[in-house]
């Protein structure tokens, strides 16, 4: 008989993966399919028909089945980009594209929350853009019934099933994470039905569902397969990374950047700017993002057309801080600091600075300067690390390996399989698996057994003193920078005024 294969599944921003791993975790195929948002908004808008993912999806399996036999997999799992917004009518029917995550336009909509709940509720959050619906576009609001978020969306997509887990609830702002439970007013602050919209919640290592009949004949799946619960890219992110025992702090470069960490308590930030998730298994996820990291160097890129090789050269041709040119990244306005409205930025400008290699160092060491700002933060909870492990789209790249060593001032290790969140839903759909057939120990024993075997490393990298020292002359230029344009910007991050757990 073959051996069983398990399949991870990531829907993310700006593109979709699917990687299928036996039973020693040995990627067997991988498939991935781009896209892009919808073009023509209003500014700070940024929408997805989820119609883009089904058929991205069905495009990854078709890919997948072309190299493994598909009717092999006997578990799957999704990971799913956070906090967008699927409006679904009563038959489960889209109502209009998901506002996601990085979407700012509903700052209004979170101020009112804000006001009406007397505590933080960021931007990016689903709540602010389910009340933005009731606001602005009335005839779909009569029409909901159900709230999704994307990876919800395609686990119903799949199995027929309309569910959520603790994790990627976390991140609605509708959501207690010390009861791990809806919170009923932040619900009705949204308006009263909202509550009964909300999908009902399942535990970490449960069998969400299998594959249905439709969606087998649709995606080329085996039906009755095996479906994990699944949960938010960074939930995923964290299993991938092997973060599920306390003491291991994990960086994800994507197009946003996230610094995380497994807790065995909440932490409350009663500033909002660290998030008290819960994670994928039972236990809590800390989690501080940036919403501009790789996004900005890929504009960048695409703007003059080069490869990722020939501008990363360019680039580390020339010293940090490449001569004084300093860049604001908040292309997509910002989170942390708390900026929805800020634009990017160059300063510092001089003849011959307007050059692939110039710029994308700028926006680089921009970002990270940022996210070690926003790490300060993480810190102050006794969230401290002595090693980075780096995971996402930017962490085989070289220049970035040694930027954020010199950054953070602390040694790196790069997971090998850095498509983290993908991997991590691959290592759930095994441990659902091994659940459902009986494993020996608890629960979470068997997903730290599972982690150890398939987690790997494939290169560390140790900061260079005098690259710390310059990156360090860097930051507090930058941050000077960062002050005189949004005064306030440095101390609403820094200024830490209560730790709860």
């Amino acid at each position: 008989m073959a051996s069983p294969l398990y399949l991870g599944i990531d829907i993310g921003t700006q593109s979709s993966k699917a990687l299928v791993v036996d039973e020693r975790f040995e990627v067997v195929a991988r498939a991935q399919e781009a896209y892009g948002l919808i073009e023509g908004l209003p500014p700070q808008a940024a929408e997805q028909d989820p119609r883009t993912w089904t058929l991205a999806l069905q495009t990854l399996l078709a890919r997948l089945a072309a190299s493994v036999d598909l009717q092999r997999v006997v578990a799957l799992a999704v990971s799913g980009q956070q906090h967008g917004f699927v409006p679904l009518a009563a038959d489960g029917s889209v109502l209009r594209p998901a506002k996601l995550w990085c979407d700012t336009a509903t700052i209004e909509e979170a101020r009112t929350l804000e006001a009406r709940l007397g505590r933080p509720m960021p931007v990016g959050y689903t709540a602010s853009k389910i009340l933005w619906l009731r606001e602005h576009e009335p005839q779909h609001w009569a029409r909901l019934a159900k709230i999704a978020l994307p990876h919800d969306y395609i686990n119903f997509v799949l199995t027929g099933r309309f569910a959520s887990e603790c994790g990627d609830a976390s991140g609605t702002g509708l959501f207690s994470t010390q009861e791990r439970a809806w919170d009923l007013e932040a619900a009705r602050a949204i308006d009263e039905a909202v509550h009964d919209m909300l999908p009902p919640l399942v535990e970490a290592g449960e069998v969400f569902a299998v594959v249905s009949k439709q969606a087998a004949a649709t995606y080329g799946l085996r039906e009755g397969t095996l479906v994990g619960v699944g949960g938010g890219d960074n939930m995923m992110a964290a299993i991938g990374a092997g973060a599920v025992s306390e003491g291991l702090t994990v960086a994800s470069l994507g197009t946003s950047g996230t610094l995380f960490a497994r807790s065995e308590r909440s932490v409350v930030d009663e500033a909002g700017i660290v998030a008290p998730f819960c994670d994928a298994a039972g236990a809590w996820l800390p989690l501080l993002c940036v919403m501009n990291l790789t996004l900005v160097t890929e504009e960048v890129r695409t703007a003059f057309s080069m490869s990722h090789d020939e501008i990363t050269a360019r680039a580390a041709a020339l010293p940090i801080g490449g001569g004084g040119l300093r860049m604001l990244p908040f292309f997509q306005g910002e989170r942390v600091p708390a900026l929805p409205h800020a634009t990017a930025s160059l300063d510092g400008l001089r003849h011959g600075w307007l050059d692939p290699g110039s710029l994308y160092r700028a926006g680089l060491e921009a970002c990270l300067c940022n996210l070690v700002l926003a790490g300060e933060r993480f810190d102050a909870f006794g969230l401290s690390r002595t090693r980075l492990r780096v995971v996402g789209g930017a962490a085989r790249n070289t220049l970035w390996q040694s930027s954020i060593a010199a950054a953070f001032a602390c040694p790196i290790d790069v997971v090998l399989e850095v498509e983290a969140a993908a991997f991590g839903a691959a290592i759930q759909a095994a441990w659902t698996h091994a659940l459902q057939h009986g494993s020996r120990g608890s629960a979470i024993d068997t997903l730290r057994d599972l982690c150890e075997r398939a987690v790997r490393l494939e290169v560390s990298v140790e900061p260079v003193a005098a690259e710390v020292a310059s990156f360090r002359a860097l930051h507090a230029a930058w941050r000077d920078l960062l002050t005189q344009r949004h005064p306030d910007a440095v101390t609403t991050v820094t200024a830490l005024t209560t730790v709860n757990g």
